[in-house]
């Protein structure tokens, strides 16, 4: 292995960077997402423990070597007793990248058929729904102006959310890869007051707003008619018939590579 220098009498060479980078990089990305709790206090300590691990094992202290290692054993089995509710919301995050959701369609499809009984009840009783689906971008903004909820997509949930006595039911659900991450979201209203001749109500004014400043596939239904409607890229379609609908979800839900694909092959 190429040396590339030495530290007094401990030689470094290319793998040995590319390891403390590599470590480094999750220590920071797992800092990044626990530094408002607790936990980080304990991660912090972690990584003292494993710094010492690595000076007392360079000058081949071997008695203090065993102990530092024996209670980095302790520590991070406490540490994982005791903050099993941030690790879980961290690895949700990290599901929840665009890389993770690439390779998950198994768990969109899953999404779409809870939203699709959902839209089905919300549509027949004329219950007003704003739904957006985020396709791996970040609208963090939009997020914070709703309530966190952090829970699985289900249609008993997505119902209960629109119920007109909910204290949630105004606003935007926002659904990130198979997670409704936020309710009672607020959207920035569109410029457009008419499409097709017809004037938009505040919900469809909403969904077109955020699809033309964001990557995301916003649906409604109207309160009104019970009308199905989806926003994309600016686009209002609308009165989409419900067995069309999965279709229409499926298609816009692709990953951005898929769906240039599919245009350029029916260009």
């Amino acid at each position: 292995m190429i040396e590339l220098f030495r530290v007094g009498f401990v030689s470094v060479t290319i793998v040995d960077v590319l390891d403390i980078l590599v470590v480094a990089a999750i220590f920071y990305v797992v800092y990044r997402s626990l530094r408002a709790t607790v936990a980080v206090q304990i991660l912090l300590g972690l990584l003292v423990l494993v710094a010492l691990s690595f000076v007392v094992s360079s000058v081949n202290m071997k008695a203090l070597s065993w102990i530092i290692n024996s209670v980095m054993s302790i520590w991070l089995i406490a540490f994982i007793i005791l903050f099993q509710p941030e690790l879980r919301r961290l690895l949700t995050e990290i599901t929840q990248t665009r890389l993770f959701q690439i390779f998950s369609r198994s768990g969109i499809s899953q999404t779409v058929e809870e939203v699709l009984e959902a839209v089905k009840e919300l549509s027949e009783k004329h219950i007003g729904a704003l739904i957006i689906f985020t396709r791996g971008q970040n609208i963090k903004v939009t997020i914070e102006t709703g309530v966190p909820l952090k829970a699985v997509v289900s249609s008993e949930l997505l119902i209960s959310i629109f119920n007109p006595r909910s204290p949630l039911h105004d606003g935007a659900v926002v659904i990130e890869g198979s997670t409704i991450v936020a309710a009672r979201c607020i959207l920035p209203l569109s410029s457009q007051r008419k499409v097709g001749g017809r004037n938009l109500g505040t919900r469809h004014r909403a969904a077109l707003g955020i699809s033309e400043q964001s990557d995301v596939l916003t649906l409604v239904v109207s309160e009104e008619t019970g009308s199905i409607s989806l926003a994309d890229r600016g686009q209002l379609l609308q009165n989409i018939p419900f067995a069309d609908l999965r279709t229409k979800l499926n298609e816009h839900l692709k990953p951005s590579f898929e769906r240039t694909a599919t245009v350029v092959a029916s260009v």
